[in-house]
């Protein structure tokens, strides 16, 4: 039987006329009865695209010329935008970006929770650029052309493109892709690093090298060398996570740290710990959760999917009792340690399983007078079933994911709570990611 031969693409760009856009990001035009996902386009705009990938409903496209443009669109500030899979509005100006997230959040509240919150509260904003502290980087070594790429992928593509710098990194990382380049090329093991993980803190920046071979003692001196001459931490990962290890420096704890000075709170993480990518945001967002909530005095405060301690610790500067309960055994040590770091002692921590019933669980049973959820992508959906049973009267959501945000908050209210306020925050700029924040209170009616 022979396979069915695949169908050559177009060669020759085609005009679209761009009537909106699409929740990743890309223009929407039409053509012959099929949908044209056009990426790099504008609502209002018409280009000429080329053709990428076709299916029976609609094909994908690539802008490559703009024949009438629209006053949203902007300079990118990138020279890979076109290219590199790690931003996908670049080409936007930043008050379309925001409105762009904005409407998103509007649409799925609307679609999937049936609601919208009593008050829109403005965007919250920081720097657009040099703002990303956590990413995971491809390696890849490329014969024909004797050299190694490090970056993210191309946009819809396995392949990395083809970067010496980004913008939107930690300029300690973003900065020094060429010289990370050229260090890996001299490893030996050139061909077996598989991926280099950064993390930045306040004062240090990390490297995670995913080495697939041992390195030859030649090759971790190398690597030590880069770290000195560059002012960053470098780490071995011979294996699984558990196999990450520092070589440089070579004493001291395997941390590193950011402050959040509302709070006089110093917060340690290990370089593979989840942290959030935006610093400036990130300070915006702890300093409204616990402003919405209005801890009181002798108040006890429940934070699921708590993290190191994130919210938990800046929440115990205020209440009386905080209690932090998070599914990753190894958060739960490191929340601890920042109790004890910053010398709290009215907060614990607590291991336990966040998909299901764990209102009987001894450190629930006195029930809460405020909560924070800053659950994973999936959402808290099984969470939200619960959380009438410790008589909450306001209840903080942060999301990274405004269609599980819009499925929880029609489960909780109802439960019996009322969306008072929501809004966006732009966490990632230049990207189609939507984080939010918002307010619950308790319907006493």
């Amino acid at each position: 039987m022979s396979r069915r031969r695949r169908k050559a693409l177009p060669t020759e760009p085609v005009r679209c006329d761009i009537e909106k856009l699409s929740h990743d990001g890309r223009g929407i035009a039409h053509q012959d009865g099929k949908i044209q996902f056009v990426d790099g386009a504008l609502p209002g705009e018409t280009v000429m695209a080329k053709v990428v990938s076709t299916r029976s409903k609609f094909d994908e496209l690539r802008t490559v010329e703009v024949l009438q443009s629209v006053p949203e669109r902007g300079v990118s500030p990138c020279d890979y935008a076109d290219l590199c899979g790690g931003c996908s509005l670049q080409h936007m100006d930043a008050e379309a970006q925001i409105d762009f997230k904005e409407n998103t959040l509007r649409e799925h509240f609307a679609h999937f929770g049936g609601i919208e919150p009593e008050e829109w509260v403005a965007p919250m904003r920081a720097d657009t650029l040099a703002y990303r502290r956590k990413a995971r980087l491809g390696v890849r070594f490329v014969q024909k052309r004797e050299s190694v790429l490090v970056g993210f992928r191309e946009k819809r593509s396995g392949f990395l493109a083809d970067i010496d710098r980004c913008v939107v990194m930690d300029a300690r990382i973003g900065e020094r892709i060429t010289a990370l380049r050229e260090i890996i090329h001299e490893l030996d093991a050139y061909q077996r690093i598989a991926q280099v993980e950064v993390a930045c803190g306040d004062d240090v920046a990390a490297m995670v090298f995913r080495n697939l071979d041992a390195l030859s003692e030649g090759d971790q001196e190398k690597l030590i060398g880069f770290g000195q001459a560059h002012d960053l931490h470098i780490y071995l990962q011979p294996k699984g996570p558990d196999t990450v290890h520092r070589i440089w420096p070579s004493e001291g704890e395997e941390r590193l740290s950011y402050r959040l000075e509302e709070f006089d709170l110093t917060m340690k993480f290990h370089p593979m710990d989840f942290t959030q990518v935006n610093a400036g945001i990130n300070r915006q967002m702890v300093h409204r959760a616990v402003e919405w909530l209005d801890i009181q005095p002798g108040e006890r405060v429940l934070d699921l999917f708590c993290g190191l301690g994130n919210f938990t610790l800046p929440l115990a500067r205020k209440a009386g009792q905080v209690v932090g309960v998070e599914g990753d055994d190894a958060m739960v040590v490191r929340g601890r340690e920042n109790a004890e770091l910053n010398g709290l002692d009215n907060v614990t921590f607590h291991g336990a399983n966040l998909q299901g019933d764990f209102t009987s669980e001894p450190w629930a049973a006195e029930g809460f007078d405020k909560i924070l959820i800053d659950p994973p992508r999936s959402g808290a959906e099984e969470v939200c079933e619960y959380l009438t049973a410790f008589g909450a009267n306001r209840i903080v959501y942060v999301s990274c994911n405004p269609a599980t945000l819009a499925r929880d908050a029609g489960v909780m209210v109802s439960k019996g709570y009322r969306l008072v306020r929501a809004g966006v925050m732009d966490m990632f700029p230049h990207t189609t990611h939507v984080e939010s924040i918002a307010l619950f209170e308790r319907d006493v009616k």
